[in-house]
């Protein structure tokens, strides 16, 4: 028996307890070294409030308060903001929040969307109403800062199969490019029962997140291809980072 979920794929996917296994060697020191390097290049205020939007379990978050920040973090995922409520304290506060919808009005000084975590929705018209509500969100001036992989490569080096084993279990995973989507299928078995997920994540380009800003008032004002602030190039950068001002 396969289990399937009916709801939207990114909600049942990353509350589900194997996606942190699956992901559980993600760089922590490569995170903490990229945040770092915001901090020291915007060199925010004492007193900035920042939004870390789609935060999973708070690792982003937690290092950007020990800075001193006040910082909020919001994800769909109860259980990971269960999880990341275990470190709140009066700068620090979690939330479960769909990010398609406002949180707060005018209030943020910084909105961070890191480590690919946008492109998910079916249609074009949630990834617009997500980017208005960040500008919404933005105080006046205040900065959006996303992390993307760039699509342009990715399209390029698409491996098509790979096994990896997490805590004894095998994740059989195999990516493809269908229909201007990253589709990568994951199948596993724990305990006798076999599951199946999919990730459907969009192939957007920079200029698919300038159409979405021009909608709403954000402007491009940096542009990056690495997580050490390296200028982005086009064919040869794992990473898409654009900074917008309101």
């Amino acid at each position: 028996m396969t289990e399937k979920q009916d709801k939207e794929w990114f909600a049942s996917w990353f509350d589900s307890p194997y996606y942190h296994t699956l992901y559980k060697n993600r760089n922590h020191d490569e995170a903490e070294l990229f945040i770092d390097k915001l901090i020291s290049f915007f060199a925010p205020p004492p007193h900035a409030r920042f939004l870390d939007l789609a935060c999973g379990k708070g690792r982003h978050s937690i290092f950007l308060n020990r800075h001193g920040f006040d910082v909020t973090g919001v994800d769909l995922s109860p259980e990971s903001i269960k999880s990341a409520s275990e470190f709140e304290n009066e700068q620090l506060h979690f939330y479960v929040h769909d990010m398609r919808r406002l949180f707060r009005t005018n209030y943020f000084d910084f909105i961070l969307n890191l480590f690919t975590s946008f492109g998910y929705f079916e249609h074009d018209r949630d990834e617009a109403a997500t980017i208005d509500a960040i500008a919404k969100g933005l105080k006046p001036e205040g900065v959006f800062v996303i992390d993307f992989f760039n699509a342009e490569k990715v399209k390029v080096n698409l491996k098509e199969s790979e096994e990896l084993v997490r805590d004894d279990i095998h994740f059989q995973i195999r990516k493809k490019l269908e229909d201007g989507y990253i589709l990568k299928q994951i199948d596993f078995t724990d305990k006798g029962k076999k599951f199946h997920f999919e990730e459907r994540v969009k192939a957007l380009t920079l200029s698919d997140f300038q159409k979405y800003f021009d909608l709403c008032g954000l402007k491009t004002v940096h542009l990056w291809g690495g997580y050490d602030l390296s200028p982005f190039d086009i064919d040869k950068s794992d990473r898409l980072i654009i900074a917008a001002k309101k």
